[in-house]
């Protein structure tokens, strides 16, 4: 299982290290379009300033690109390891549940991806003219990812909801009761966990998040009745 994980990942790596511009074309539009908003006319595009960065930074970015491509096959090793110890009720959920949570992470990365800029102009254009925006490509990268894995990781609530309601440790009776604490909780969390100082992306965040909250109870009804 771990082999065919791994060697799935390196061939999925090299397969997108050939890809590499069309990646950094697509990656690097957001800070490209703020750039642009921010008349740099001079440097439309992030700067390295370490000398082997021309190299480890496609690396780094073909890497990241290779798991995402090769996350089915591992998911189906992984499956193919449990799936003998559980019972056939708990097969019948486990395929919809490792769908919906690949959809709802996938879907979480999108949204961030189209907030970025938000957040990133008002970052760009706090300190005005005292100072000239030349984000370095590392760093942004860096900022990149981590956005996208917190918005992904975070829109896996209902997923989360679901399981806690199947064990019977919530209900959406309970979750009903204690909407307003939940709301206020999810509010907090979005405000620690996003990157950055602006006031954008954690509401760009919390927002979906109670919707889907939302959805989770409804969800829970339905499922719970069956």
């Amino acid at each position: 299982m771990l082999a065919i994980s791994v060697g799935a990942w390196v061939v999925a790596t090299i397969g997108c290290f050939f890809f590499r511009n069309w990646l950094f074309d697509l990656l690097e539009r957001p800070i490209k379009t703020v750039l642009r908003n921010q008349h740099q006319h001079l440097t439309p595009t992030p700067i390295i300033t370490q000398v082997t960065e021309p190299l480890t930074i496609p690396l780094k970015v073909s890497a990241i690109a290779g798991f995402a491509v090769a996350l089915p096959i591992i998911l189906w090793q992984v499956w193919t390891f449990v799936s003998p110890g559980l019972k056939p009720a708990e097969r019948k959920f486990a395929w919809p549940f490792i769908v919906s949570a690949v959809i709802l992470f996938a879907a979480g990365g999108a949204f961030a991806y189209f907030v970025m800029p938000i957040g990133l102009n008002f970052l760009a254009g706090f300190l005005g003219s005292n100072a000239t925006f030349l984000p370095d490509l590392n760093s942004y990268l860096t900022f990149f990812t981590l956005l996208i894995v917190i918005f992904g990781a975070t829109f896996e609530l209902p997923i989360a909801i679901l399981l806690l309601g199947l064990l019977g440790i919530v209900s959406s009776r309970f979750l009903r009761a204690r909407r307003k604490g939940i709301w206020v909780g999810i509010v907090f969390v979005a405000l620690v966990v996003t990157p950055g100082a602006d006031p954008f992306t954690p509401t760009a965040l919390f927002i979906p998040l109670i919707v889907l909250f939302e959805a989770s109870i409804l969800i829970l009804d339905k499922v719970m009745k069956r």
